[in-house]
């Protein structure tokens, strides 16, 4: 067995992967939802902290709950999608760590009188495992169309509000009309942002 992805599993991951604009009619199958998860929480992060915390938005009644927050670019992206997942943090991860990093319980006194370092850490590593989903969320064959471009406190108030989940970011879920998708954007190459010291 080879150690490495194949070309063409590369990419389906990266090279040849797009940012979904819109997508076609073709429904997700919830069960897929389930599966991305699955895969999406073995990515590491700081302390095993697993911040992140996920509301699918699967019906039309879900979808229109978020529209208020939308920014104007971000609402026919929203609209076509099948999905809707609103990726967050929550803000008392640490309250989790003696059960997802045992060998460390203490670990958990870091955060807890450090509101700045609890929200570093949440920030960061849901970040990381908003990366996760979206590799995930490819492996499993869809497409994917993250964004910012939203009101956060409005959707924290209306899908987390009582709970300690803070908004990261949207990502939208289906299979992309390839048609609408935008020219892919240009990279920099290696000598450009890269140093080996």
């Amino acid at each position: 067995m080879s150690n490495t992805l194949s070309a063409d599993a590369r990419a389906l991951l990266f090279t040849e992967a797009r940012t979904a604009n819109l997508f076609t009619d073709k429904q997700v199958d919830l069960d897929l939802l389930r599966e991305l998860y699955d895969l999406m929480k073995w990515g590491p992060t700081s302390m095993n902290s697993c911040p992140v915390r996920l509301c699918f938005l699967t019906t039309e009644e879900a979808k229109k709950r978020i529209m208020p927050a939308l920014f104007d670019g971000n609402i026919a992206r929203v609209q076509s999608a099948p999905i809707v997942a609103v990726l967050g943090h929550d803000m008392e991860f640490f309250e989790y760590l003696p059960k997802l990093f045992p060998h460390a319980p203490e670990n958990k006194k870091i955060f807890e009188n450090n509101e700045t370092a609890a929200q570093i850490n949440a920030f960061r590593n849901s970040t990381l495992q908003g990366a996760y989903f979206i590799i995930a969320a490819r492996a499993l064959g869809l497409d994917c169309g993250p964004m910012s471009g939203f009101d956060n406190a409005r959707v924290d108030q209306e899908f987390f509000a009582g709970t300690h989940v803070k908004s990261n970011f949207l990502c939208t879920l289906g299979y992309s009309d390839a048609s609408r998708n935008f020219d892919r954007g240009p990279r920099f190459e290696f000598e450009e942002v890269c140093q080996v010291l």
